[in-house]
């Protein structure tokens, strides 16, 4: 209902993900219980999900549903998260607006004149405006630092590599640095969780890509890196 409120006011979600109510029913009947059991979780666009699109803004890729959940998704699902929505991006993600031919404009939930930054906009958007607890964004250039520093949230780009790529749309870029899937939400500890239940035994088997090395929680108390 939130989500649905604060998509009305600033145009940040493309998708809502069918099947979640059915998948809170299923968590409810497991006996071990994830890290982040129970919490919707909004995504963005380009991040595929089994039955949706991934359109990076692009009317190119509009027909093209996926067959399969990506890694993270599938992780944040055996967590007990709840994917459950997907949220705007600018076309080809390369930009830090928020705005596209197929979904429209974005709008800074702070204040309506503003763009929330991009390219993980819908994110910053959503989140800022209550509509969502923990997000995924990515991040090449600032596509998490951007919007989280314009609707006042925290976000993390983690360093290359540590989490599973987002399994989307070919881009029509080569990029030279690496582009990073990371969490977005309105304070520090929220982002720690969220990577503590990312680097999970799970992924590692699920993309053997990843280097195996789990979250380091003595590393974020000295104020390093994570």
């Amino acid at each position: 209902g939130e989500a649905l409120e604060v998509n009305r006011e600033v145009n940040c979600v493309t998708d809502f993900i069918h099947g979640c109510e059915d998948q809170l029913q299923k968590l409810k009947k497991q006996k071990e219980k994830g890290l982040l059991y129970g919490i919707p979780i909004s995504i963005k666009d380009h991040i595929n999900c089994k039955g949706h699109i991934s359109s990076g803004g692009m009317v190119k890729f509009l027909g093209q549903v996926k067959e399969e959940d990506s890694v993270i998704v599938q992780v944040l699902k055996h967590q007990g998260g709840i994917p459950f929505v997907k949220t705007n991006i600018p076309q080809t993600m390369i930009n830090y607006d928020c705005s596209n031919l197929i979904f429209g404009q974005t709008l800074n939930p702070l204040n309506h004149q503003k763009s929330p930054g991009g390219s993980s906009g819908g994110e910053g958007a959503l989140i800022a405006g209550g509509g969502s607890i923990l997000g995924i964004g990515s991040d090449v250039a600032g596509s998490i630092r951007l919007p989280s520093s314009f609707c006042g949230l925290c976000g993390l780009k983690p360093t290359g590599n540590r989490i599973s790529p987002p399994g989307c749309s070919d881009s029509p870029f080569v990029l030279a640095v690496t582009g990073m899937l990371g969490p977005m939400a309105r304070d520090v500890d929220s982002l720690a969780l969220c990577m503590k239940a990312l680097l999970c035994q799970q992924m590692f088997q699920l993309d053997p890509t990843v280097p195996p090395i789990p979250f380091n929680e003595e590393v974020r108390l000295r104020g390093a890196p994570i």
